[in-house]
């Protein structure tokens, strides 16, 4: 693995996922242009990263450089809004993820 910056990790994973920088940071609870300042020096407090990770399904060592795997095992609350679920790097959209909750309820409705 190449040595990229924590900026270049979260624009690269960022972009596999089908979001703009602002469209994580805003997601991840910061101002819209946040993550810009990490690529200008500005170091990241372990919070932010993990709100990132957390935003983007990977894990913090993987922003920082400390590993190179990508994979986050992660238990998703269907029912948290604020998640953003991605199949093979696009997001998934709405209409889908009600049929996948459907599914999993065994074909119920949740009214």
């Amino acid at each position: 693995m190449t040595d990229m910056t924590t900026f270049e990790r979260i624009k690269k994973v960022s972009k596999e996922r089908g979001l703009t920088l602002k469209q994580v940071a805003e997601k991840s609870g910061m101002s819209t242009n946040a993550i810009y300042r990490y690529n200008q020096g500005v170091n990241p407090k372990y919070d932010s990263l993990r709100a990132i990770a957390n935003t983007l399904g990977v894990t913090v060592e993987y922003l920082t450089g400390e590993t190179s795997d990508t994979d986050k095992k992660k238990q998703v609350d269907l029912a948290d809004n604020d998640v953003i679920m991605t199949f093979e790097g696009r997001p998934i959209p709405p209409e889908d993820i009600e049929l996948m909750k459907r599914l999993l309820r065994g074909g119920e409705k949740n009214d």
